[in-house]
């Protein structure tokens, strides 16, 4: 297991194989993650503790999901979504392998652009 921290808390990798990814994310009340997509990784996060706004489309046609514990929400490759914790949040997440698969946005920690190859 391994920790990589963020400006918004930090994740634990639990599994990595070249098949799937095992994440928990913990983030802080207030922060919130890049509005961003993937191209080619595809995820399912579920909420284990606390409550989320899952922002989820562009923004000409934006969709707010309030999620609380036990919830679930599937991501597809292209679909443009943010979480912001309203209460300190873990989100476990399961993913395709492409960790470095993300294009920005918008972030307010003045991360720019993509981290995909």
């Amino acid at each position: 297991m391994r920790r990589v921290d963020k400006p918004w808390g930090h994740e634990l990798i639990w599994a990595e194989t070249s098949r799937y990814v095992g994440k928990l994310l913990h983030i802080r009340a207030g922060e919130r993650l890049s509005r961003q997509y993937h191209r080619v990784k595809e995820e399912t996060l579920f909420l284990q503790s606390g409550e989320m706004d899952l922002e989820v489309g562009p923004k000409e046609s934006l969709e707010r999901r309030r999620m609380v514990k036990g919830d679930v929400f599937h991501v597809l490759p292209g679909t443009i979504h943010r979480m912001i914790a309203v209460t300190d949040v873990d989100v476990i997440e399961v993913s395709t392998p492409e960790l470095d698969d993300v294009v920005r946005i918008e972030d307010v920690y003045g991360r720019e652009g993509t981290s995909a190859p």
